[in-house]
């Protein structure tokens, strides 16, 4: 039969990186998937020096020419992790530019479609293939200045939601995780366009914000059920935030 082999796109930081390394630690063969390759080049070297497997793929998930051909290389797929996203700006509706709205639809929404799209023959000849979709609470609960995000993050929930009830009697599961504060290197950052103190206000007073592992074990955790069990949609945030617009900050 071989080893399973997960997909992993965004895998070059943050959360994708987290959760490629915990899947090979779980003894999955992991595919990285993202634009850079010396970003991947480095979770690749990570993984292999913990005794893991892996490949390295340099992908843009908007791309549909590119995702088709990235499909075509691989021998086979179990699990699939669409993770690559990301927001970008806050300015109100009234302000906003369309262009970064499409960008971020482009990535959170048009990119999960790609990918799934394209793996979904394979996840489902597995015999007991699992997608996953890291979407946010903001596809959940909409805030100012997060429009075009949460546009882009109920576009990424819906598809969820969606495929899951079309794939109904073929053995691939749908998990949706929707993750509320995570702190990583970069997300905050190129939200604010590289403005490093704009970045850093989003957790600050936070004691405890969410990180990319935590993402990665709940992951691990929901794709390592038993075959019958699906995790539909889990909601993590961190004990400090309560909902969307409570969270507590220290003075």
């Amino acid at each position: 039969m071989g080893t399973a082999t997960a997909v992993v796109t965004g895998a070059g930081s943050g959360i994708g990186a987290a959760t490629a390394r915990r899947l090979a630690a779980a003894g999955y063969r992991v595919v990285l998937a993202a634009r850079r390759k010396d970003r991947l080049d480095e979770v690749a070297a990570r993984i292999e020096a913990d005794g893991g497997r892996c490949s390295v793929h340099a992908l843009d998930v908007t791309d549909r020419d590119a995702v088709r051909a990235f499909a075509d290389g691989l021998d086979r797929v179990d699990v699939l992790v669409n993770n690559a996203g990301g927001a970008l700006g806050t300015e109100y509706v009234a302000v906003a530019d369309p262009a970064d709205w499409s960008a971020m639809y482009e990535v959170n929404v048009l990119g999960v479609l790609h990918v799934t799209q394209a793996l979904l023959p394979a996840l489902v000849a597995s015999g007991d293939g699992t997608v996953v979709v890291l979407s946010s609470t903001a596809g959940h609960v909409a805030y100012e200045g997060g429009g075009g995000y949460a546009a882009a993050k109920h576009g990424a929930h819906a598809l969820a939601a969606t495929l899951r009830l079309e794939l109904c009697g073929e053995p691939v599961r749908v998990i949706e995780i929707a993750p509320g504060i995570v702190r990583t290197e970069e997300f905050a950052l190129h939200r604010f366009r590289g403005d490093e103190d704009a970045a850093a206000a989003v957790y600050r007073g936070i004691e405890s914000p969410l990180t990319a592992e935590d993402i990665a074990d709940t992951v691990t955790w929901t794709v390592t059920r038993p075959t019958h069990v699906n995790i539909d949609l889990i909601v993590v945030r961190p004990r400090a935030q309560a909902a969307q617009h409570k969270v507590h900050r220290t003075a």
